[in-house]
């Protein structure tokens, strides 16, 4: 609900969503209120079933992570049972653990209960392993028009060094590799960067290199003179925009391109002015990733000004 961060509203149907997601979602509810399980209720910190996360990739895969606020096996087991009896399509059936005040999941084991412990996803030609805790685009037919957005704005030529800043499982490096010279991806989340480089080797792309590690501590000179001065960077940071260390390490760095890709224009809005004193905007594409509401995923091409340091 609207200005309520601890409110939800029941629904039968999301429309934003596409079978079985909503199958799934409300087998679970049934069965819990059936079976006397316990909701999580944020304000008390207590109940038993916190959140379901669904993944369903173009290829028809299905992921479902459940994520428990106690350690119950009996009510655990009965429910992740009935799901895989009523949904043997489930391609990853997991769980989490978590007594935690926040619903993050990164720093939790992530157990296996059923299938695999990944997905597979398709764009164009290329198939990236997804797994509970690599970021991924919801939206997996928009995500293809984001992409190809990202690619069209680096307007690479194939002997580019490019630099891809919070890689995730390795999408748009692997995305950009074929017309790149070299592509180097940082990611802060370790199980996102051995996907990263599982997916490379699925596609049997060389030319990337994936680094785990805090961004505002990992980009740095040391860093840029082991893997060569970028000639192209992306940038796909979190809401919360880059670490104001990031960038003044990317005027350091000064690529003659960066393309910077954002689920929040007021943060990348904050960034760019500061990127203003080197680079000047030069395209700009907004991406609806999330029909039906006002957010979007936009795209900018900052190039570098004529006479810009180095």
């Amino acid at each position: 609900i609207p200005g309520k961060w601890d409110k939800i509203l029941d629904i039968k149907a999301c429309h934003l969503q596409q079978d079985p997601s909503n199958a799934i979602r409300l087998a679970v509810k049934d069965f819990a209120l059936r079976h006397g399980m316990p909701f999580f209720n944020p304000h008390s910190q207590s109940g038993l079933l916190r959140s379901l996360m669904i993944r369903i990739a173009s290829t028809g895969e299905v992921m479902a992570v459940l994520q428990f606020a106690e350690d119950d096996p009996e009510n655990r087991t009965l429910l992740l049972n009935h799901l895989s009896a009523t949904f043997p399509g489930i391609t990853s059936l997991q769980y989490v653990i978590n007594r935690k005040k926040n619903d993050t999941i990164y720093d939790l084991e992530v157990v296996c209960f059923s299938g695999r412990d990944h997905i597979v996803e398709k764009i164009e030609e290329l198939h990236f392993k997804i797994g509970a805790k690599s970021f991924y685009q919801t939206n997996s037919r928009q995500a293809q028009v984001l992409y190809g957005t990202v690619r069209d704005f680096a307007g690479l030529r194939g002997n580019e060094r490019v630099y891809d800043l919070y890689s995730g499982a390795g999408t748009i490096a692997l995305f950009l590799a074929g017309t790149a010279r070299k592509v180097t991806g940082i990611e802060a989340v370790p199980e996102a960067v051995v996907d990263a480089r599982a997916n490379a080797a699925l596609n049997r792309i060389t030319n990337v290199d994936f680094f785990a590690g805090d961004m505002k501590h990992l980009l740095n000179e040391a860093f840029i003179r082991a893997n060569g001065r970028p000639d192209v960077i992306v940038t796909d940071p979190p809401r919360d925009g880059m670490h104001s260390d990031v960038i003044r390490q990317l005027l350091k760095a000064a690529p003659q391109k960066i393309v910077y890709v954002s689920c929040n224009s007021a943060t990348q809005a904050r960034d760019l002015a500061l990127l203003d004193e080197q680079y000047t905007v030069s395209r700009v594409q907004p991406v609806d990733m999330f029909p039906q509401t006002h957010h979007v995923e936009n795209v900018v091409l900052l190039e570098k000004r004529s006479g810009g340091s180095v």
